[in-house]
């Protein structure tokens, strides 16, 4: 099920955990942070710019470093970390496009599938947020979430599922 619940301190299990131990504070537009390991904090292409190359700065300096995302919700920045905790040290593979199938789960990982399987709401929220934080996996798999929405259906049946008035007139 797609309920898998944050783990905002960071401490995800060996497999989602950094060689060096670092750990970075990313703040919600809310203002609440989540302590994660900056190994999967940079899986944002933002996050990594923001804290530039943590190797090769002194070991001794216990300062953590505070990333504002100003654009990124508190409920929807626990569910984005989910997504970069499980794959930190598992790539996720590349999607095929166009889609050969509107069944996501045939295309992806059952974890992908069952993490996507979300309100619409909430799946609009984490495509702005992966675009945003620049995670270009999770844009490529919440954008093929909407496409498998859309595939083999007529306007009309987009419009409802969307909830997209139709001004169209001829």
């Amino acid at each position: 099920m797609a309920d898998v619940k944050p783990d905002i301190k960071g401490d995800a299990g060996d497999d989602a955990t950094s060689s060096s131990g670092r750990k970075v504070k990313l703040v919600s537009m809310e203002g609440e942070a989540f302590e994660v390991d900056l190994e999967v904090a940079q899986m944002s292409e933002l996050v990594k710019t923001m804290t530039g190359d943590e190797d090769e700065d002194d070991e001794d300096d216990e300062e953590e470093n505070e990333v504002p995302l100003v654009n990124v919700k508190k409920h929807v920045l626990a569910k984005v970390l989910d997504y970069c905790k499980h794959h930190v040290h598992n790539p996720p593979k590349d999607i095929q496009k166009p889609l050969k199938t509107a069944n996501l789960a045939e295309i992806v990982s059952a974890w992908d599938a069952a993490y996507v399987n979300v309100q619409q709401e909430m799946l609009f929220d984490l495509i702005l947020a992966a675009n945003y934080m620049d995670i270009k996996p999770l844009l490529d798999l919440t954008c093929a979430k909407v496409a498998s929405m859309i595939k083999g259906k007529t306007p009309e049946e987009i419009r409802k599922t969307f909830n997209i008035e139709n001004d169209f007139t001829p």
